[in-house]
């Protein structure tokens, strides 16, 4: 009979504010808008000499410090072959100072965004599934650089709203 633990973690704290828009063909973008998602996260290993399989304290600090970089932001792609997304600094006004800001294009539209109100993500879109898979490297990263790497299969799953989610997972 073969065992199995998982560790799962859903906290009201993993909920992230932040606006986006995908491109849904190549001739079709949708329109900006933004939801509360939800990050949650499975990790799925043999207890350690303590009985563990992660420490609860440091899968939920790492994935808080991940989410709150996402937390009232615009999230936007850099990969995405469809969107020209670029990063520009407006001229000092007079006693003033230059603004940097990220433009973005799709075909005849343009968007314009402070850039300390963005997160560039490297993804195609910014997809849940994308989101997902993103912040399940930061968090393998994360929990590497604190000296507990995720070693089992790792589960992310962003819910966008009620009921609907996606899921990247590494085994």
């Amino acid at each position: 009979m073969t065992e199995r633990y998982t560790v799962r973690l859903r906290k009201a704290v993993h909920v992230f504010c932040a606006g986006h828009f995908i491109t849904l063909s190549d001739q079709l973008c949708e329109p900006v808008h933004g939801h509360n998602w939800t990050a949650g996260v499975d990790v799925e290993g043999q207890p350690d000499a303590h009985g563990m399989v992660v420490d609860f304290i440091a899968l939920r600090d790492a994935l808080s410090t991940i989410v709150a970089r996402l937390d009232h932001r615009m999230l936007l792609p850099t990969r995405n072959r469809l969107l020209d997304v670029s990063t520009t600094t407006t001229p000092p006004t007079a006693g003033g100072t230059g603004r940097a800001e990220v433009t973005v294009r799709f075909q005849d539209r343009r968007w314009v965004f402070p850039a300390d109100e963005c997160v560039l993500l490297p993804v195609e879109n910014t997809t849940a599934e994308w989101l997902a898979r993103w912040i399940g490297g930061e968090l393998l990263a994360a929990m590497a650089a604190a000296g507990a790497p995720l070693a089992g299969r790792l589960r992310i799953e962003v819910d966008e709203c009620l009921g609907q989610s996606a899921v990247w997972e590494r085994d």
